[in-house]
């Protein structure tokens, strides 16, 4: 299974946001285990050094953005991505960059606390508890 993390997932668990982190980190250490391989679109990383150097520092924020570089796919943010998102019904222009990166990369789903905000998504949209749910599941196909 391969899915997109959204921006919100990855700094629950850098600044270890409670109740949220638990969730997140599980993702995290299952992936670091091949149960799901995971994705981020470049401007998340962006996003995530400049949150988290505010809040833990920037020494650990750009750690945690090579560490992440290391171990995701980085889904690139080219023309014809700001194309397609700019083509995508959503307001959130960020949102739907990742909607059209999610696409153009093939993956099978968006995991994100604000599933709200992905709502014009074709592309299924779950929460950290979903996903976990579905790695367990006895049906979970890997790729």
């Amino acid at each position: 299974m391969r899915v997109l993390l959204d921006t919100d997932v990855l700094l629950d668990s850098l600044l270890q946001r409670p109740p949220w982190h638990a969730e997140s980190d599980e993702i995290l250490r299952r992936a670091a285990g091949s149960e799901v391989h995971l994705a981020v679109v470049s401007l998340t990383l962006a996003n995530l050094f400049y949150v988290g150097r505010r809040i833990v520092g920037a020494e650990r924020a750009r750690a945690e953005v090579r560490r992440i570089v290391m171990t995701f796919d980085v889904l690139p943010v080219d023309r014809q991505t700001i194309l397609d998102a700019d083509a995508l019904p959503g307001a959130d222009f960020e949102v739907n960059i990742q909607i059209a990166a999610t696409k153009s990369a093939n993956l099978d789903a968006i995991v994100t606390r604000n599933t709200q905000d992905f709502s014009a998504s074709t592309i299924p949209v779950w929460t950290p508890s979903e996903l976990l749910g579905r790695l367990t599941s006895p049906t979970t196909i890997r790729r």
